[in-house]
């Protein structure tokens, strides 16, 4: 007997792959089921603004920090004055307008019987060497327009002057032997002038010696402070050696 069944019709041998599609498919449906959401059409009406409302709404301005407050609005205009208008029949009374000038009064002329005089400026002390704004000038430097130039300028011809003027003799004659140091201080005064020459030197004779030279200084051009002549302090040690 054959069999009713066309064995190139069995389905039997695909029912592995009907039963994956199948099964993917519900999957796909349950998931999208999941995923699906309803709305309450009273939610739906809530969500929609009514542009009637917003001109109702207050308006709120966002200020930055420290900003100051807006002025106060301007006052109102004062009203119009009214005018009157008169008929040329009706008297008006005028009305007299006072000057409101100030008369001044002519201040009394004093006569001055004394009159005083301006206190004078207190001179200026004395200014050491070494603080002078303008130092002195030396006979022959004055072509050194640097002050530092002008100290060191002065310095020299002065050392020159008294190795020059020395008597060196002296040593011999007084038995002295070695190293021999005289300090001098002077003054050049407001006028340029060597005066208050002072010494002091290990013998009297080497002492007088020292002054006599020094009171040979030429004059100079005075020292300024402050751009007004002054009096400067200088200090000159004398190194004497006499050779044994």
């Amino acid at each position: 007997m054959e069999p009713k069944k066309n064995p190139k019709k069995d389905m039997r041998k695909y029912s592995g792959l009907y039963f994956q599609v199948g099964l993917i498919l519900m999957l796909l449906f349950v998931w999208r089921a999941i995923e699906w959401k309803t709305y309450e059409k009273k939610e739906i009406e809530q969500q929609v603004v009514q542009f009637d409302q917003l001109d109702e709404e207050e308006q709120v301005m966002v200020m930055p920090p420290n900003t100051p407050p807006p002025p106060p609005p301007p006052p109102p205009a004062p009203e119009p004055d009214v005018i009157e208008v008169v008929e040329d029949d009706v008297e008006i009374e005028e009305q007299v307008i006072e000057s409101t000038e100030v008369t001044e009064e002519v201040p009394e002329i004093v006569e001055v019987s004394e009159v005083a005089e301006a206190p004078e400026e207190e001179p200026i002390a004395d200014v050491p060497f070494s603080a002078i704004e303008d130092v002195p000038i030396f006979p022959g430097c004055e072509k050194f327009k640097n002050n530092e130039k002008r100290k060191q300028c002065m310095s020299d011809k002065i050392r020159d002057f008294v190795n020059n003027k020395f008597n060196t003799d002296l040593g011999s004659e007084l038995g002295l032997s070695g190293v021999n140091r005289v300090y001098v201080m002077f003054k050049i005064d407001n006028k340029g002038n060597i005066v208050d020459v002072q010494a002091r030197a290990p013998h009297p004779r080497l002492q007088r010696e020292a002054e006599r030279v020094v009171k040979m200084l030429p004059s100079m051009t005075p020292g300024k402070q402050r751009g007004k002549p002054v009096g400067v302090l200088y200090n000159l040690p004398i190194v004497f050696q006499v050779q044994d």
